[in-house]
């Protein structure tokens, strides 16, 4: 049962391995447009309509779905080292062998479209955030930017331990399967909490850190003591904020709302996190393809936040399709790496192979349980109470 493991331990890869260039390039890129979309698109805040948020999520989306034709012929040409001594899973284990382009290319889509699903229900927690701390719609993409730039170091860092992991001991995959089974069952029976103002995180932060009731602009910290105040130019037609009247400016720095729905984000993106990583390692142990399918996939959550931000909630059997989806991999990793270690638990008398669930079954899955969802959602939406309390 181990002999995967430690071949895969065993493999030494060339010495001009180039893939780690792959993962510098991908960085590059991905900050190249991060810097663009701050410090060109949104160098000013201002509320992002629906049509520029429609917009953007076309651009993502369209960025996301592309980047699948690289996968593909970096993999079928080997550009860089990618798909030579590349993780795959054969029996229940982990063996160091080639993939070429076209499952490649279908890995990275089904976990691109798996991560793109998952966000949803993190969309409707960062509405509830920014409601509970009453975030003006025109700072919100600045929250949600620094936001995503804080996921992509910890999710970064998240999968290159998961990869470690199971590399190094493949049974991790049997307690990733049982997590993501508890999850959807957790997320089935139990409610979840929608004030953030019980967040521990949040309440030790006001309890400790000097921390302000108003907004200072789009600023995370502020030396005002008081509320800014502000004027029509009539030159532009914008809103200016006046300078703080002499001697209200304090020598410490206090944070502001700002920073404190800035920490319920990142707290948000890692729970999720801690679910969806797992659930892409379903879908194959290759690094690359974790980590481009999955930053890929939140690049674009800030995008899709606003476009739908206001209607998920609308979605109600959104919910149950994405506990569906949870089980589903969850499944699909216990019978991959499960019975293989049946025969040395001493259940089984002969050894058994792990039971692989093809990469276009788990695609054709997700995307019939997320449309019917959708079709479900539209033709039989939640009612409301037509009744109100008397009090």
């Amino acid at each position: 049962m181990t002999a995967y493991t430690l071949l895969a331990q065993a493999a030494v890869l060339p010495e001009t391995d180039l893939k780690h260039w792959a993962y510098i390039g991908f960085i590059a890129i991905v900050l190249l447009f991060l810097a663009l979309d701050l410090g060109v698109f949104h160098r000013e805040a201002h509320e992002v309509s629906m049509k520029e948020s429609l917009a953007w999520s076309a651009v993502w989306l369209t960025c996301g779905l592309t980047f699948t034709g690289f996968v593909y012929a970096a993999y079928q040409h080997h550009w860089l080292g990618l798909g030579l001594a590349t993780p795959v899973y054969q029996n229940g284990g982990i063996v160091l062998g080639e993939v070429d382009g076209k499952v490649a290319a279908l890995q990275y889509l089904t976990g691109y479209v798996v991560e793109k699903s998952l966000a949803m229900d993190n969309i409707f927690v960062i509405a509830i955030i920014f409601g509970y701390f009453a975030v003006p719609a025109k700072y919100q993409h600045r929250v949600l930017f620094w936001g995503i730039i804080g996921a992509l170091l910890m999710r970064g860092v998240m999968i290159w331990l998961g990869a470690k992991l199971i590399m190094a001991h493949t049974w991790v995959l049997i307690l990733f399967g049982f997590f993501l089974i508890v999850t959807a069952a957790k997320m089935a029976l139990i409610r979840t909490e929608d004030d953030p103002g019980k967040n521990l995180l949040v309440r030790l932060a006001r309890r400790f850190l000097p921390v302000v009731a108003f907004f200072d602009g789009q600023r995370f910290v502020t030396r005002r003591t008081q509320p800014p105040e502000y004027r029509m130019d009539p030159t532009t037609g914008r809103e200016v904020m006046l300078p703080p009247p002499p001697g209200s400016l304090s020598k410490r720095w206090a944070f502001t709302p700002l920073f404190l729905a800035l920490i319920m984000v990142e707290i948000t993106d890692l729970v999720f996190a801690v679910d969806s990583i797992p659930a892409i390692f379903a879908i194959t142990p290759d690094p690359f393809i974790v980590f481009t399918s999955n930053i890929f996939a939140i690049l674009g959550l800030r995008a899709l936040y606003f476009c739908l931000a206001a209607l998920i909630a609308k979605f109600r059997f959104l919910k149950p399709a994405l506990i569906l989806i949870l089980a589903f991999v969850g499944v699909k990793l216990l019978l991959l790496a499960g019975p293989p270690y049946l025969d040395d638990l001493g259940l089984a008398e002969t050894e058994l192979k792990g039971i692989k669930i093809s990469q276009g079954i788990s695609l054709a899955v997700v995307l019939v349980t997320i449309t019917a969802a959708t079709v479900l959602s539209v033709i039989w939406p939640e009612k409301k109470s037509g009744t109100a309390e008397v009090s």
